[in-house]
């Protein structure tokens, strides 16, 4: 069985195209930590390429952006290049079914990344239906669901 599970924070835009055939894909890179520390007490982080196909990708293109946090199921694909010296090179990447976008609504300092969509874009994000590569459905949730918790202010805190 070949499933993978990861949480982490994109470390660059994504970067939408389309094939030749007309098929969304949409490529991104995440920081996702470790779990544990090493010997020095550090915590080590991985890179993981992600690809997602369809609709799927056509939604992260338009609502992901530079440190937002996801959620990405998927499973782990090979591939092989060239590299420029002519080395033959292998590949990992993570091909999403689903992506969750995680990073909470409202939380944006302006033009660094964190924004989350508004207005008419927010209710496109929130109706939208996506596609992954299996030919599955998922339906996306909404940036404000909080699992039936209100979201308070910092500033509402007593301490």
């Amino acid at each position: 069985m070949n499933r993978v599970f990861v949480i982490g924070n994109l470390t660059k835009d994504p970067e939408t195209r389309t094939t030749g055939s007309g098929v969304s894909v949409c490529n991104f890179m995440i920081a996702a930590n470790r779990r544990f520390k090493n010997a020095n007490g550090e915590t080590e982080t991985d890179y993981l390429h992600i690809v997602a196909w369809r609709q799927l990708g056509d939604l992260c293109g338009r609502y992901l952006a530079k440190g937002r946090k996801v959620a990405v199921t998927g499973s782990i694909q090979t591939r092989q290049y060239d590299a420029k010296d002519g080395t033959k090179r292998t590949a990992w990447d993570i091909v999403a079914d689903e992506v969750e976008f995680l990073t909470p609504q409202g939380h944006h300092s302006g033009t660094d990344g964190f924004g989350a969509p508004t207005g008419e874009a927010q209710s496109g994000y929130t109706e939208a239906v996506s596609k992954g590569s299996g030919g599955a459905d998922y339906a996306q949730k909404p940036h404000n669901d909080y699992g039936g918790f209100t979201e308070v202010d910092d500033d509402e805190l007593p301490f």
